[in-house]
């Protein structure tokens, strides 16, 4: 079921380019969240970090190269993107297959001692709204104190004209950046399922979405409903640090 070094090079490379497409500065975004978990782990030996709906590992390697001591654990539930990260990314984390927000998901992760910083970016927006106050509810409980979730996301405004103004200037952002050229995520998926070395793993993925069904999705909560979620959930301080358009980096620490 593995695939070759050369082959995930390959495909995490173009995964990084068609990302561009829905994260408005994204690499600024990284060193956003990078930063802020630099500040909350300062002084704290081998801290512990959980990038939750890792993918493949994209914001796990980038804070491996940042903290080198820390212990990153990555989860996320795509087979595919796991695997590719496992290999493409072996030292950056230890990669864990869970569907965040189910039953059991946080003792899959097998975590030996609280962490000191949980992160996210472009992912827990999938979750419905009821799963997404549990789970933070659970990252609080995890997480020492002084420790901090960190979410990188589109948060949308609770509407026009304030949601046409943040839409309208990560649009232009993008035609200046002419990241329109870039494969966009449809067509990354279209040409990697005709790659025979990741057929066994598509086969896979198909079978478990097929399981899960389509589900519901929380895309569309504003920054601010978010944050009324995460005080529901027990943190007491949030705030955004960064903003680009609707592109986002809000951050919760724990008492």
């Amino acid at each position: 079921m593995g695939v070759s070094m050369a082959t995930a090079k390959h495909w995490v490379e173009r995964w990084e380019q068609q990302q561009q497409h829905y994260a408005i500065d994204r690499e600024e975004r990284f060193t956003v969240i990078a930063d802020v978990v630099e500040c909350v782990t300062a002084g704290r030996a081998g801290p512990l970090l959980l990038d939750l709906g890792c993918g493949p590992g994209s914001l796990a390697a980038r804070l491996a190269e940042r903290l080198p001591d820390a212990e990153i654990v990555a989860v996320d539930m795509d087979p595919l993107l796991l695997e590719l990260g496992r290999t493409h990314h072996a030292g950056a984390a230890r990669f864990v297959d869970a569907v965040i927000g189910d039953d059991g998901w946080t003792e899959a992760l097998e975590l030996d001692r609280p962490l000191d910083a949980a992160v996210s970016t472009t992912a827990l927006h999938y979750l419905p709204e009821s799963t997404l106050l549990a789970t933070y509810r659970r990252l609080a409980a995890l997480l020492s104190p002084g420790g901090a979730l960190i979410n990188g996301d589109h948060f949308p405004q609770g509407g026009p004209p304030c949601s046409d103004l943040t839409a309208q200037v990560g649009r232009r952002r993008a035609e200046r950046s002419r990241i329109h050229l870039h494969e966009d995520w449809r067509s990354w998926w279209v040409a990697a399922a005709e790659d025979p070395e990741l057929a066994d793993l598509f086969t896979q993925r198909e079978r478990r979405r097929a399981a899960r069904g389509s589900g519901s999705d929380g895309g569309g909560l504003t920054a601010a409903r978010h944050t009324e979620l995460l005080r529901q959930a027990g943190f007491r301080h949030v705030t955004p640090v960064w903003q680009f358009g609707d592109s986002h980096v809000l951050v919760a620490v724990k008492d």
